[in-house]
């Protein structure tokens, strides 16, 4: 820019005027539309809180869940998950609202101000960013905090005011909103990555925790969710030998209901190892990677270079944090 602007004064004192230097265009901030359902929740408990139960819950599906089914409907699980089982959650949903609706309002309420902020800053660091999924903010029935869900071959991004209140409340949200921009941004990268095992989920969460950190230096373990649940991110952190270790036997194991739990989710497994691991691993492996590509190269990196590079590093990081003899 300073080249420009010299060369712009010089060509003007050659010419005996001065003429300010022309202004590059500034680039529209992109916006995402979003379907706000959660103040509908709100709205339907209070509207309905003297009902009983079982009317409740139907009113719930015509009311709210209607408008939305593809996310609270059951189809999405392909027999995993009942309609009982659905009804449950929705039940609980209710007695679990009234004691964090102050924190709910108050997500709900900042969204619209703070989601245009996260977007900006987002897209000086990715100038290419163009969300295109529909984003519904809305009560999760206590499923998610923020993600993509692909229903009927539809990718949507679906942010849980719910599960916000409950794990960011009055944290710094910056690498929460960053993390799932991050993940729309680059479905278009991994869009060829069909049939994959557990590297792909390992590249994209570790990446978008990666990113997440690269657009807020601050953040702490807490605010990006490494430290959740409770107690995994210090035994990952003792166990990092045993942790990558484990990792690289599952990479290419495409067994989703038995793999990704224990990694992604919450869920324990016979390893004896952190659950949830995954993000604070992926995360480790996202940064090795980060040491000689800047965020747009990492970001577009192909399925087939991702995968190479996964599998090498993991590789890599397990020898490392190898225990002495």
């Amino acid at each position: 820019m300073k080249r420009l602007l010299l060369a712009g004064l010089c060509a003007g004192l050659f010419q005996f005027a001065f003429a300010a230097a022309p202004t590059a265009p500034v680039r529209a901030v992109p916006e995402i539309k979003v379907i706000n359902l959660a103040s509908d929740y709100a709205a339907f408990w209070d509207a309905t809180r003297h009902m009983p139960e079982g009317e409740r819950i139907a009113a719930f599906k015509q009311q709210v869940a209607s408008r939305f089914p593809e996310f609270y409907g059951i189809e999405r699980y392909d027999g995993d998950f009942t309609q009982a089982q659905q009804d449950e959650r929705i039940a609980r949903s209710f007695v679990k609202f009234e004691p964090m609706r102050a924190a709910y309002q108050a997500v709900v309420g900042r969204f619209s101000a703070q989601l245009p902020r996260h977007i900006a800053s987002f897209a000086t660091a990715f100038p290419d960013f163009q969300p295109t999924v529909p984003t519904y903010l809305l009560h999760s029935l206590n499923e998610m905090d923020g993600g993509t869900r692909t229903f009927n071959g539809k990718t949507y991004l679906i942010l849980g005011a719910d599960r916000i209140a409950t794990l960011h409340g009055e944290g710094d949200a910056a690498p929460f909103f960053h993390h799932e921009l991050f993940h729309i941004h680059h479905e278009a990268a991994m869009a060829a990555c069909d049939g994959q095992g557990m590297w792909l989920p390992l590249w994209q969460e570790g990446l978008a925790t990666y990113v997440s950190k690269a657009l807020n230096p601050q953040a702490t373990e807490e605010d990006m969710l490494l430290e959740f649940p409770a107690g995994s991110l210090p035994l990952t952190k003792a166990r990092l030998y045993d942790s990558f270790a484990h990792l690289d036997t599952v990479l290419d194991n495409t067994d989703y209901a038995k793999q990704y739990p224990p990694l992604f989710n919450s869920a324990k497994d016979d390893t004896g190892l952190a659950p949830r691991r995954g993000y604070y691993l992926g995360y480790l492996v996202a940064a090795e990677i980060a040491k000689s590509r800047d965020l747009q190269a990492l970001a577009s990196l192909s399925c087939d270079d991702a995968k190479q590079l996964v599998h090498v590093t993991v590789a890599k990081l397990k020898q490392a944090n190898r225990p002495a003899p």
